[in-house]
């Protein structure tokens, strides 16, 4: 009997589908090799992971703005809240949900690209240099993942907040709160930040200056949780009736987040500064909605260069930043976009004889709020001063707080930030004598709220009384001149943004800053003279009264590296590795000089080269110190801490190789941890003589 063939067609049809799973096999293959090469270095991540920091940056922004409605929701009374609820609008609470920036396409988009390095993280071979790359992009994949789980609620929160009355026009609002409760609330919340804040002395800075610190001095390690602490303590200060700015925070924020992502992430030192930059440049983006001012005040003001390589992370954190904002926060402008135009040529000496009052209010700004901060610590002669310094904290925050709400009884633009009222004197509703008095008494408010310990920042403040005193300067200027001058709404943001150039002395930040805000291209001009101005007066008046101490580049530049260089034997280049990994495990710095074969010091070899052959003994016998060395340039004894410190990070090392000194037979070391002993022993130094620190309203240059 013959055996059924198959039918005809049949035997091809299988050997195209055999021939199939065998392509896609070699397909698969070839992927898993080729995924297997990756190697992933730090240039090519930090964009990507500039633009995940960017993302929580922009919800820290959401959740900070949401905190602050909520405090403030909470100060204006629950009778308003209770009201809502009785009468029921459910129709208003499911407009304002249906209205809400829901944005689902980052969803759409992030979910899928998320998941996807998820998978290739997993099929990636384990072993050697792969497990970085396997490490870093889970730990991407999971940040995506948690900003998009945070994004919907926080939007649904802003929402929530607009519906129950917890985002006030405080300029209509506080004529009529109650008296007592002017007084009790920020009284209460300067008791409240205190009593948080009283154990962490090292949250009681404004946010920025403790950022540019970090990055200058090369740490770049701002830890989370001072990060979170300051967003609830100064959210609490501003919610309550303090007056104080929420960028300082915010820019705090994200710098403790990407510092915590760059250090899980392996970034290196340089790397490390970058992203911290990324974080604070997208606080200010997002807070302003202005990507471009926030870019321009990491590079300018936190990182202080505008080189290529720093670009791209900083302009996507910034942009990442404001997307996430204009989501939860809404895309309306922070300022009304008022048309303003030079009048004639002759108003730019007006536009600078403004900046030169924004730069002597700037440095009033800075003499007064020391001074409070001295007096409430009792570092004041008299009897009071040091009364006060021997309270507790949440005495002094609560003392500070009263004189706040105090003078929110003359002025209600001491209230909060007052961001409010920089709309009317923009568009030339408010006098004369508002201004004057809005101008003055903000500064004194701020001055005492942070001075005795409450939580916040300096830039929204400086932004206030740069437009209090830009009007009131316009109205004199129009008033004289009304036939070649703007109106005074015009020097209300020129003066605006040449405060916040002045108080940091970043005069392209305020330049850029009020432009996009403004929205006004016939405005740059004005901008450029009264920032640029206002910024180097600033700088002049803060340098000429500053203790003359010598700066970290000075104590750098005046030191030789031999004073600092650890003397120690090099090891010779043809030492086994089972001798060099005890001689590398015991000594004090994890690394050592080598030699080359004919004796002169080749380059060094540390801890972390000896990972790749740790695992595999075979290799022992067949390698040398000369194989595992690093080639470095080698510093001469006499060479100084700056030239070595340049080096290092060119190399991007934390340790070079010293040429033996003459008469001594030994070589040397010379490590970024010394040297940054020697400044903070320096400092440790000059600050028990006396000699005050850097304040924290100022950024040194």
């Amino acid at each position: 009997m013959i055996a059924d063939e198959p039918p005809t067609g049949v035997l091809p049809q299988r050997a195209v589908m055999v021939r199939a799973r065998e392509a896609l096999s070699r397909f698969v293959h070839a992927t898993l090799q080729a995924s297997n090469r990756l190697r992933l270095p730090g240039p090519s991540v930090l964009p990507v992971a500039g633009a995940v920091v960017g993302l929580y940056s922009g919800l820290a922004a959401g959740i900070f703005a949401n905190l602050i409605g909520l405090v403030t929701g909470l100060t204006f009374g629950a009778a308003e809240l209770a009201h809502t609820l009785r009468r029921s609008q459910l129709l208003t609470l499911m407009e304002a949900f249906a209205s809400a920036k829901w944005h689902l396409e980052y969803a759409i988009i992030g979910a899928p690209l998320a998941v996807g390095a998820l998978l290739l993280a997993r099929v990636i071979e384990p072993g050697g240099p792969r497990d970085e790359v396997k490490r870093r992009l889970r730990l991407l994949a999971l940040l995506t993942l948690g900003a998009l789980s945070l994004y919907y609620p926080l939007v649904a929160l802003a929402a929530l907040n607009s519906v129950f009355g917890h985002s006030h026009a405080l300029s209509e609002e506080i004529p009529y709160l109650p008296w007592w409760l002017m007084l009790l609330a920020p009284t209460l919340g300067g008791v409240a930040v205190g009593r948080l804040l009283r154990d962490r002395p090292e949250t009681h800075g404004h946010g920025v200056p403790e950022v540019v610190r970090a990055v200058k001095s090369g740490a770049n390690v701002v830890p989370a949780d001072r990060g979170l602490l300051k967003l609830v303590a100064s959210a609490i200060t501003i919610g309550s009736g303090g007056s104080a700015g929420r960028e300082g925070p915010i820019v705090y924020g994200g710098a403790a987040f990407a510092s915590t992502v760059g250090r899980v992430l392996g970034f290196s030192r340089k790397e490390l500064s970058i992203l911290l930059a990324c974080g604070a440049g997208a606080g200010i983006s997002a807070s302003f909605n202005a990507p471009i001012a926030g870019a321009v005040f990491a590079m300018e003001i936190i990182l202080r260069e505008f080189e290529l390589r720093v670009f791209s992370p900083i302009i996507l954190a910034s942009v990442a930043g404001t997307l996430v904002s204009q989501g939860v926060l809404g895309e309306a402008p922070m300022l009304r976009r008022v048309p303003y135009e030079l009048v004639s040529g002759s108003e730019v000496l007006a536009y600078a004889g403004l900046g030169i009052g924004c730069g002597l209010l700037a440095f009033l700004f800075v003499k007064l709020l020391h001074g409070v901060e001295h007096f409430f610590q009792g570092r004041t002669r008299g009897t009071l001063s040091p009364w006060l310094g021997q309270k507790p904290l949440p005495f002094r925050a609560g003392l500070g707080g009263l004189c706040a709400g105090l003078l929110a009884f003359v002025s209600p633009t001491v209230w909060g930030s007052g961001h409010d009222y920089i709309n009317l004197a923009a568009v030339g509703k408010l006098p004369f004598f508002f201004l004057v008095i809005a101008c003055v008494l903000k500064l004194v408010a701020t001055a005492v709220t942070i001075g005795s310990g409450g939580s916040g920042g300096t830039f929204f403040p400086a932004a206030v009384i740069g437009a209090m005193a830009g009007g009131a300067f316009g109205t004199l200027v129009h008033y004289f001149f009304p036939a070649s001058t703007g109106p005074s709404g015009a020097y209300a943001l020129v003066g605006m943004g040449g405060a916040v150039a002045a108080l940091n002395r970043g005069p392209l930040t305020g330049m850029m800053m009020m432009y996009e805000l403004s929205g006004n291209h016939d405005i740059i001009l004005p901008l450029m003279v009264t920032c640029t101005i206002a910024s180097a007066l600033c700088h002049y008046l803060i340098e000429r009264k500053a203790p003359k101490v010598p700066s970290d580049a000075d104590l750098l530049e005046s030191t030789p590296v031999h004073a600092l260089m650890e003397h120690m034997a090099p090891v010779p280049a043809g030492l086994p590795v089972r001798p060099l990994a005890d001689l590398l495990l015991t000594s004090e710095t994890g690394a050592l000089p080598v030699l080359d074969t004919a004796g002169e010091v080749y380059g060094l070899i540390q801890v972390q080269q000896l990972r790749e052959v740790w695992h595999d003994e075979a290799m022992y016998p067949l390698l040398v110190a000369s194989d595992l060395a690093r080639k470095l340039p080698v510093l001469s004894p006499d060479a100084d801490l700056a030239h070595a410190l340049r080096l290092m990070d060119q190399e991007d090392v934390d340790a070079l190789p010293v040429a033996a000194a003459s008469g001594i037979a030994t070589r040397g070391l010379l490590t970024r941890v010394a040297v940054r002993r020697f400044l903070f022993a320096q400092h440790a130094t000059e600050h028990a003589q006396g000699s005050p620190p850097v304040g924290a309203t100022e950024v040194t240059r």
